[in-house]
């Protein structure tokens, strides 16, 4: 009383001082005009002017109140902290307390923050809640409905009437303010008084009505289960083949026919059922749950935890079946059931007998006998198709063998053979098992194996058969899809259904042909660009739509193709008995770079390759068992692609795509090669010779007195005439003024390359001589040149136990990417300066590796201009920077002499990204990626047969 005589005494002193203003401001208004003093213009602008920074204050204030407010009250149901008698919140947006944590845990469920729970259990999204309008906090008594929702609590547990808070902004008329303001309870809170009487009312009533209510439970009971009427498919509790507790029993039995649980569900309430007697029940009797009355529908049923249903499965039961003890697992039953269904469905068929020999069932017949006995049904069921299904007679069989299998609850049969019915089938896939063959490295013989294995253990044929997966690999090799060149291919053959091929096929033989010991394969070119482009079908359509191009037009379409060439060292086995061939390989690849379509005056890119370096675009064209520097055996293998390479070039293909006949012209371009294969078939002098360039015509001095500037001059018509002026010395030359003449060419020049640099063995040939770099700086070559071989070899043995302590890089005998790409860091260059005294020569190392690696990514990337645009601006200067150190500090090592890979950095990067756009995208790095593959295959398919593929 004492506290509301004082709010009482407050209020009323501020409703005086509020009267006494208003009669101040009264009188105010009532002074006359004259009295009044004057306001010049400057006052009132003041006046109004604070009287507007006093309504800013004012808002700002009521604003910071308003949110003050908010924080003491529940984002869910909106009851004050103050009221609550728990005097707890939690925070709306956040992780999910430990006990909440353990609770979810428990009921295997996967929700880890308050937002998730609040919008499953409430409908609430709270993700999209601001600070000034909503809440930030939670009630425990929220809290505890949340708990009451995944927790197994008694169904008595309160739950609230009200409905969820809707929050608005801050207003004049605001009633979170007001409710605050004046200490109101909101009306649908009773007080502490008032819920004290109810409970007791509560417990007077369940006090008198106890009795009632165990006679009602019991009259619901029996209406349950008479609705259920389930006891003739449901198991009963008694069948349990083992004595388990009262309580274990009544956990794993349906609340409402009290039988096994048979397609058990749970309830929002956590009550389990029989899926089919609870249905019946909510049908019948209301959408409640029959136990706790809480409000449930169908669609609130789910199914119970995992773990759950693993139990309820291992149950042992007997057999209910007479003459029949055996025990089974609960999960098996139903398996065990149709075992006598069989027999029964058998025994009918025993009394039928006409006389004679007793009458065989119908499974046990021959195919012929079946016929003989079902011809009349034959009949009928043809009549009927005819009829009706438009002569479909496997339709009809099919659909009554389901609707027999569904009738006797056999689902899980009726569902394979739906599947079948609807061309899935029960089994994997021809092309699906294919894949499978070739990506786990299986060969034919291993995949015949699992596959009997498999069919022999499941009884069903899960992998298909191996025929079946050669019919599948028909459509995705060259030769499945038909085209047309126009005009025809030069001495190439019309005929479109051209597979794998012999390497050597054509190929004439006599007595004084050089002797081509050798096996190659390969697809004919054209079938195999054909086959390229229909897999890429979907891409093709796709970037017309993209550009908003009409998906009809029919070209013509211009693909461009990157050629990759390349030997394979050793590739030997180490065991087998086929013939003896060369243990090296040479792998001849193509990949479509991008394809563009002409469209009114300007070419529409539709296609370009994302992983131009990846082995999956890199398809390979023909592999040969051979040594990459047998000229004459490279020659008679790769000049019959080379021939339909070159008459491809002037002809258009006509291929069907997409319903609609489109034309496609090809652009070829070689680039994947490395220079040792570039010199070979472009029949320049090895790499070791003066020339060093196989993109102009620089010496080895030239390039070394003039690092930086030089410009691509090589072409193939080019080293064409030049052999032609080596071959018939016109001028009647020496061999060294001819040798000059002709710039290092000395044999015909037989595959077009285009002149550029491979970016993967550019990286392996500039690491190598950073390695040498390293041992010379080592032995501090730079003050005393004169250098035995035994030194060398010291240098190079600290050098690599060294990297070997500090970078784990293990010595290799051959440079090769992985290595090349360790070494080419600065870590590198910090270990190895630990091994050179002088800090000058540190300085100097380490700007060299600085300039080489902001050179590096330009020549790597597959596209510099996006990739790395400011090096890519930056190159000229680092080259030059790059030359003057090797022509200053590293004098010693490269005055009158350069390596290849090195001129071939400093002096035509730049040209050929302006040319091409890009080096990495032209690399050969696909074709290496595909010798991995290859090499695997080796090992994987030993040459055990006498004939080998």
């Amino acid at each position: 009383p004492s506290v509301d005589n004082q709010i009482a005494n407050k209020e009323k002193a501020e409703k005086e001082a509020s009267l006494d203003k208003g009669t101040l401001v009264q009188m105010d208004v009532a002074v006359p005009m004259a009295e009044k003093p004057l306001l010049a213009d400057t006052d009132l602008n003041h006046n109004k002017q604070a009287l507007e920074k006093d309504a800013d204050n004012l808002k700002i204030q009521e604003n910071a109140a308003h949110q003050a407010n908010l924080q003491q009250l529940c984002r869910i149901c909106g009851v004050s902290f103050k009221t609550d008698r728990y005097k707890r919140s939690y925070p709306v947006h956040g992780p999910v307390d430990c006990e909440t944590q353990g609770l979810l845990r428990k009921k295997e469920k996967r929700a880890t923050s308050w937002p998730d729970l609040i919008a499953k259990i409430f409908k609430i999204d709270v993700r999209g809640d601001i600070d000034t309008i909503h809440p930030t906090r939670f009630c425990h008594n929220c809290w505890s409905i949340i708990h009451r929702k995944f927790s197994n609590a008694p169904c008595e547990v309160y739950f609230p009437r009200n409905s969820t808070m809707e929050w608005k902004s801050h207003s004049s008329n605001c009633t979170v303010c007001y409710t605050a303001r004046r200490g109101v309870k909101r009306k649908n809170q009773p007080s502490n008084l008032q819920l004290g009487k109810r409970l007791k009312i509560i417990a007077e009533r369940a006090r008198k009505t106890k009795g009632v209510k165990k006679q009602v439970q019991v009259n619901n009971k029996n209406l349950m289960k008479k609705i259920a009427n389930c006891k003739k498919i449901h198991l009963s509790t008694k069948l349990l083949a083992v004595d388990y507790p009262a309580d274990f029993v009544k956990s794993i039995s349906c609340q409402v026919c009290e039988h096994i649980l048979a397609d058990p569900v749970e309830t929002t309430c956590s009550h389990l059922f029989c899926r089919t007697c609870i249905l019946k029940c909510i049908k019948v009797m209301g959408s409640y749950c029959p136990i706790c009355r809480y409000p449930c529908f169908p669609t609130d049923l789910v199914s119970p935890v995992k773990s759950f249903l693993n139990i309820l499965n291992s149950l042992a039961v007997r057999c209910p079946v007479k003459e029949c003890d055996e025990e089974v697992l609960l999960g098996k039953y139903c398996h065990h059931l149709s075992s006598h269904k069989e027999v029964k469905r058998k025994e009918i068929y025993m009394h039928v007998n006409k006389g004679g020999r007793p009458r065989q069932h119908l499974l046990s017949l021959t195919r012929r006998a079946q016929k003989h006995r079902l011809r009349e049904l034959k009949l009928q069921v043809k009549a009927f198709a005819e009829k009706e299904e438009g002569g479909d007679i496997k339709a009809v069989c099919l659909t009554l063998f389901l609707l027999a299998l569904r009738a006797r609850n056999e689902h899980r049969q009726a569902d394979e053979l739906e599947a079948i019915m609807q061309g899935k089938g029960s089994g994997l896939h021809p092309a699906v098992c294919l894949a499978i063959r070739v990506n786990t490295f299986l060969s034919c013989s291993q995949y015949h194996k699992m596959y009997r294995t498999v069919k022999a253990i499941t009884g069903r044929q899960i992998f298909q058969p191996l025929h079946a997966l050669r019919t599948a690999e028909k459509a995705l090799l060259p030769g499945y899809h038909p085209f047309e060149w126009k005009p025809p291919l030069k001495n190439v053959s019309t005929n479109t259904e051209v597979g794998i091929i012999d390497g050597l096929s054509g190929l004439p033989h006599s007595v004084d042909d050089y002797p081509v010991d050798t096996i190659a394969k390969r697809f004919r070119y054209d079938a195999a660009l054909v086959s390229a482009l229909m897999d890429m079908e979907e891409d093709i359509l796709e970037g017309m739509k993209a550009q908003e191009l009409d998906d009809y037009l029919n070209g013509p379409f211009t693909v461009v193709v990157k050629e990759s060439c390349d030997g394979m060292g050793d590739v030997s086995e180490k065991h087998g008995s086929g013939p003896v061939v060369p243990e090296k390989a040479v792998r001849f690849s193509f990949t479509l770079m991008n394809i563009t379509i002409a469209h009114g005056n300007e070419n529409v890119r539709i296609f370009e390759e994302v992983k131009p370096n990846s082995e999956l675009c890199c398809k390979p064209l023909c592999l040969m068992l051979a040594d990459e520097s047998d000229h004459e055996t490279l020659t008679a293998i790769l000049s019959p692609l080379i021939a339909e390479r070159e008459t491809m070039k002037s002809s258009i293909l006509l291929l069907e795509m997409g319903g609609i006949l489109r034309t496609f012209k090809f652009i070829f371009r070689g680039t994947g090669y490395d220079e040792k294969l570039v010199r070979e078939v472009e029949g320049l002098e090895a790499s070791g010779s003066t020339y060093i360039c196989t993109l102009c015509d620089a010496t080895r001095l030239e390039a070394s007195q003039n690092l930086v500037l030089h410009s691509i001059t090589r072409s193939h018509a080019e080293n064409l005439e030049r052999y032609e002026v080596w071959r018939s010395n016109p001028y009647n030359e020496s061999v060294d003024e001819l040798r000059d003449r002709v710039k290092g060419v000395s044999a015909k020049p037989f595959i077009e390359t285009v002149p550029s640099i491979d970016a993967l063995h550019c990286d392996i040939g500039n690491a190598a001589e950073f390695y040498k770099i390293f041992q010379f700086e080592i032995g501090e070559v730079y003050n005393n040149p004169d250098i035995s071989k035994e030194e060398r070899k010291r240098w190079q043995s600290t050098l690599d136990k060294h990297l070997r302590k500090k970078m784990n890089l293990k010595p290799i005998m051959r440079m090769n990417g992985n290595f090349a790409r360790k070494l080419m860091t600065k870590e590198t260059v910090e270990a190895v300066c630990e091994l050179i005294k002088c800090e000058e020569r540190h300085d100097a190392l380490r700007e060299l590796m600085d300039l080489y690696l902001k050179m590096k990514p330009v020549w790597r990337s597959s596209c510099p201009g996006k990739e790395c645009p400011e090096l890519l601006c930056q190159y000229s200067f680092n080259s030059q920077r790059f030359a003057e150190l090797l022509s200053t500090k590293f004098k010693y090592r490269y005055e009158g002499k350069i390596t290849n890979y090195f001129h071939k950095t400093l002096a035509h990067v730049p040209e050929i990204i302006e040319r091409d756009g890009s080096i990495g995208a032209w690399a050969s790095e696909g074709n290496e990626s595909g010798n991995k593959l290859f090499r695997r295959f080796r090992k994987m398919n030993a040459r055990q047969s006498k004939c080998y593929e």
